[in-house]
Parts: structure tokens; sequence; C-alpha cells
């Protein structure tokens, strides 16, 4: 059984969302794509066509840069949500100069209340070189703390690395 919050770790294309879907495909329930990605270029607007299209129509999609607690108070008991990505969101937020401290609070809300089973994906940007410039700091530093708070309501996280997922805590299905 997937647990009732879960979230999937790791660097840029480590697998980490590929691990994630398969947790929610595996559950056989109805499942929902929160996806928070934004196509700024042609290169991001093919990529986006491509997860659709891979997708297919038994996920409910909801695309949304930056109301993602708002699609979580969406999800039904019965439904399981991949909240692909929370760095994205966060950049979103970021770029738009909203208020994080408050989204980050709505967000976590929404994880605790959410009526559904929920996996998030987020980067895990910790790894990397110090950045070299303050609003890269800045977000890397959002983010760590942004991992941090759902890792700690998290009934599993898992990071994945080269594909191969690492428990961290909980239990896998």
């Amino acid at each position: 059984m997937l647990a009732k919050l879960s979230v999937i770790l790791g660097g840029a294309a480590s697998g980490k969302s590929a691990f994630a879907e398969s947790l929610v495909v595996r559950t056989g329930a109805p499942r929902v794509y929160i996806a928070t990605a934004q196509a700024f270029d042609a290169e991001m607007h093919d990529k986006i066509a491509a997860h659709r299209a891979q997708r297919g129509a038994r996920w409910r999609t909801v695309e949304t840069a930056l109301a993602a607690a708002e699609a979580l108070d969406t999800v039904a008991p019965t439904e399981v949500a991949l909240l692909d990505c929370a760095t994205m969101w966060l950049s979103n937020h970021l770029l738009a100069e909203s208020d994080l401290e408050l989204e980050v609070r709505n967000l976590l809300l929404a994880l605790d209340n959410c009526r559904g089973r929920v996996v998030v994906v987020s980067n895990e940007v910790g790894l990397d070189v110090v950045p070299d410039n303050a609003l890269a700091r800045r977000f890397r530093d959002a983010q760590g703390r942004l991992n941090q708070q759902i890792a700690a309501r998290a009934d599993l996280a898992v990071l994945v690395v080269a594909g191969l997922p690492m428990l961290l805590s909980g239990e896998l299905p």
C-alpha cells in the first residue's frame, strides 16, 4: 500500500519522475498528475508535449505553474496525485516574486489536508557547488528548506540516483 504522503528526491535526470510515476501506477487507483512546468522556449514546449503523450488518457492532468495547493484540494479520496515537481513550483513562485513563506505554508497545508494519497517529486539541489549569485543561493536554500519540510511530513522518502531508488525513510510498497 502506497503511503499517504511520499516524497521522491533526486538530481536532474536522475529517474525520480519515472520512479514516482511507477509508484502511482502500481496502486491501480485513479491518478492525477499535477504538472508545474512552464514552456518558455520550444525545447520545453516539446518536452511538456512528450510528457502529456506518454501519460496518455489514464491520468487526470492539472497543469498549474503556481496553484499546486489548489490542485491538491481537488484530489478525491480514491485518487493518487503526483506533484511533479515541487522544484519547478518553487522556481515559478520565486520568479513571480510571490510571498514564498505564504506559498510554502499553503502547499504544506494542502499536502496535510489532501484527501487522496500524494507523491511529490523534488530536486535535491544541496549536493552541488555553492551558486555564484544571490538569486541562485536564495533558490537553493528555499528548495532545501521545502524538501526538509515535505520529508518531515512524508511517510515515505526515497532518493533516486542513476535510476536507482535509495530508501531514506518508510517502507516501499
